[in-house]
């Protein structure tokens, strides 16, 4: 089989790649390892940058999620002294979509196939060879029966443990990363919201978020240490301890009903430099990871896919190879600034292990400045609508 491109990994940023290459009329073929239902049964982010939204509508997959996604103008932060609100419409002008990534993706797929696209599921054993070179191809295996994939180029859009990343040599590769010392136990619970806009709250405690997916399918976390297990919190102990971290005035209110989906999250800082080798193009986790504090996930993956979509256009259509060859300097400038804006809402609003009571009063007074300095909220909601895809 000769394809264009060639994609590892069919979640949303693979798919999203494969979905614009093709609409451009650039061939793709995309392998995941995993069945379609497992792909879809992942529970994941729902907070849509505005450059995400009106992405996705260029791939022609976003009319469910104009429908049904539900936009929110800020957030709110809680902290001891009471609870405010950040206005991103106010402040910046800009907006966020909720929409869950299983959403996301399940529109992708359904674009795929209206499209004809070739999406081969449970490919196992994937090889990529002479990426480097001028004529890469991938190897795999299905059903006991080994096949190759020629192309002109590949992208790793296969994840933090895919196999793209390990094949830029170790003497290229320069990792960095920070792991958190806690975990999020999050649940899903089929009921409404408890606040019109998420909350971000910071306790004595430990961390609370309070999100949602839909007007009637909620997302809740709390902060954990990382040595606690699934099996050692009841839903009763979940909705107790998460209604202790949020404002009084909110768990007052709060819905509560037995959890749909129960998981607890390691968080990590995570950045792989370069995010290309040779013809090979690095996307999403497979090349960076950040905590969910700054919903910046998906987010980042799909700013990866629009500088890739561009370059590989421009290519093709009329042989400009200037942003290929940019690729990784302009998307890693754009990743470290979002792992930057992750790590300060991590750092502002967990309570660490060794946190002393210094830390815990600036970090007290920094969400004190946040809530009275217009500035600061225009700084916050800048980071946090999405910065541009500046070229």
């Amino acid at each position: 089989m000769r394809t264009q491109v060639a994609i590892i990994g069919g979640g949303p940023s693979g798919l999203l790649l494969s979905q614009l290459l093709n609409k451009a009329g650039i061939g793709t073929v995309v392998l995941e390892r995993r069945t379609r239902e497992y792909v879809l049964s992942r529970i994941r982010a729902g907070v849509l940058e505005w450059g995400t939204v009106e992405l996705l509508r260029t791939a022609g997959a976003g009319d469910r999620m104009d429908r049904e996604g539900i936009v929110h103008d800020g957030c709110y932060l809680s902290t001891a002294k009471g609870m405010f609100h950040v206005d991103f419409k106010k402040r910046v002008g800009k907006q966020v979509m909720i929409y869950g990534q299983t959403e996301v993706t399940r529109d992708l797929y359904d674009a795929q196939e209206a499209l004809g696209a070739t999406v081969i599921h449970e490919a196992e054993d994937v090889a990529l060879h002479d990426v480097d070179g001028d004529a890469p191809y991938v190897t795999y295996t299905r059903d006991g029966q080994e096949y190759r994939i020629d192309c002109d180029y590949i992208a790793g859009c296969d994840g933090f443990h895919g196999v793209s990343r390990p094949t830029i040599p170790e003497s290229i590769r320069t990792e960095y990363e920070r792991v958190y010392p806690f975990g999020w136990l999050g649940i899903l619970a089929e009921t409404p919201p408890c606040a019109d806009e998420l909350i971000y709250a910071n306790h004595p405690r430990g961390f609370a978020l309070a999100s949602m997916r839909n007007p009637n399918l909620t997302r809740y976390y709390i902060q954990v240490p990382l040595t606690d297990k699934v099996e050692d919190w009841s839903d009763d102990a979940f909705w107790a301890e998460l209604k202790a971290r949020l404002p009084k005035e909110v768990a007052e209110g709060m819905v509560t009903g037995p959890s749909i989906e129960k998981s607890i999250a390691p968080l990590r800082s995570f950045v792989s430099e370069p995010m290309r080798w040779g013809r090979l193009f690095l996307c999403g986790d497979s090349a960076h990871i950040v905590p969910p504090t700054g919903a910046k996930g998906l987010n980042l993956a799909a700013s990866d896919v629009h500088y890739l979509f561009e370059g590989l256009k421009a290519f093709y259509q009329a042989g400009d190879a200037s942003g290929l060859d940019r690729y990784s300097e302009v998307a890693l400038a754009r990743v470290w600034k979002a792992t930057r804006f992750s790590w300060w809402m991590t750092t502002s609003m967990h309570r660490f292990p060794d946190q002393s009571e210094f830390d815990q009063h600036i970090q007290e007074s920094e969400l004190e400045y946040l809530a009275g300095s217009a500035v600061a909220q225009a700084a916050m909601a800048e980071n946090y609508v999405g910065l541009p895809f500046d070229e």
